[in-house]
């Protein structure tokens, strides 16, 4: 764990923490790694990329990643987002997603006549294959993950016959398989690491044989961030999670904060939504943001907690991340082609 720290400076500029100011014994600790993911980075860029070489409108099925700042900007530029395929015109570009979409959507898509651009998480897409696999050699598949989310339903909708989800703890014990030697536990990537494998101990006690994917499903940038948070929140009085309420890993990190120690946590969009009461008392402050989150609205928060006497940030370390994902095909080509220029007669 490292601390060497930008703070703010009086005019709301990142400084490096110890460089003069008063000591008030105010801080602020800021996890590193936090925000933007490679999956929802090249999600948003994919939308970006597609506005520029095709112009408005893009259609998006659902949120593109689960931020409302993000969604709004590229609303503003000309993306149009629908809960379904249906609401997009015949023939027309459609982006699916960094959560995935079913077998059914595509099919949806391609009777539609519609030019798609999948922007699915590579990591999601791998889980979708892992269902396919089990499913071809006919094990009965427990899916832990939220009822509800876009993920699990792209990643169910792979083998609905074959799938059944584990949310809660009540749902364990409602799990029917046909042979118990031949039972997978896969999950949603966006999971508390803790909470997933809480419910792998339940269904193990129920079935012995239960098998292991054969890699970690929950994706690396959500363990990371919470792997962070667990380091420092044992010295903040409060956490403050920077995350849309629709963002399952931004949401688990408040919940991570408070297991590890944090007196208290909330989750909030924007530095706008803080309630100062919540700073009543407090002298350590925790920031971070789920893997959705541009950094901007970090430094918002940092510039308004600095305003109110936390102008001291120490960045807490705990991994460095340097993974990062190609664009989508469909784009990949159109890239290409825009860099060579028109070709010469």
């Amino acid at each position: 764990m490292s601390s060497a720290s930008p703070g703010i400076d009086p005019a709301g500029t990142p400084t490096i923490a110890g460089s003069g100011e008063p000591a008030t014994g105010k801080r602020v600790l800021l996890a590193k790694p936090r925000g933007y993911c490679a999956g929802v980075d090249r999600a948003v860029i994919a939308v970006e990329k597609a506005l520029d070489l095709y112009g408005a409108p893009v259609y998006v099925r659902k949120e593109i990643v689960h931020n409302r700042h993000v969604v709004e900007t590229l609303r503003e530029r000309g993306a149009i987002f629908v809960e379904e395929t249906s609401e997009v015109p015949e023939g027309a570009l459609v982006v699916f997603s960094a959560h995935g979409v079913s077998p059914m959507v595509h099919a949806e898509a391609e009777e539609r006549n519609l030019r798609t651009i999948d922007a699915t998480c590579p990591l999601v897409t791998k889980v979708h294959k892992e269902v396919n696999r089990f499913a071809k050699d006919d094990y009965d598949i427990l899916l832990i993950g939220h009822e509800g989310h876009e993920e699990v339903e792209g990643t169910a909708g792979e083998a609905p016959d074959k799938v059944q989800l584990v949310d809660k703890a009540e749902d364990v014990g409602k799990v029917d398989v046909r042979d118990p030697s031949k039972v997978i536990w896969l999950s949603q990537t966006t999971l508390s690491v803790d909470e997933t494998m809480e419910r792998v101990d339940q269904l193990r006690e129920r079935f012995p044989g239960l098998a292991d994917p054969p890699s970690d499903d929950i994706c690396y940038a959500t363990t990371n961030r919470q792997v962070a948070v667990k380091a420092m929140a044992p010295e903040c009085d409060l956490v403050l999670v920077v995350g849309s309420t629709n963002s399952s890993n931004s949401k688990r990190l408040v919940e991570v904060a408070l297991k590890a120690g944090a007196r208290d946590a909330h989750l909030i969009d924007f530095a706008t939504e803080v309630d100062e009461t919540w700073l009543e008392g407090v002298v350590t402050v925790g920031v971070t943001s789920g893997a959705s989150v541009p950094d901007n609205l970090v430094m918002d928060l940092l510039t308004w907690l600095a305003a109110r006497g936390w102008g001291q940030v120490d960045e807490v370390t705990t991994a460095n991340e340097k993974i990062a994902f190609a664009l989508p095909k469909e784009l990949r080509k159109a890239v290409k082609s825009e860099a060579a220029g028109p070709s010469e007669s």
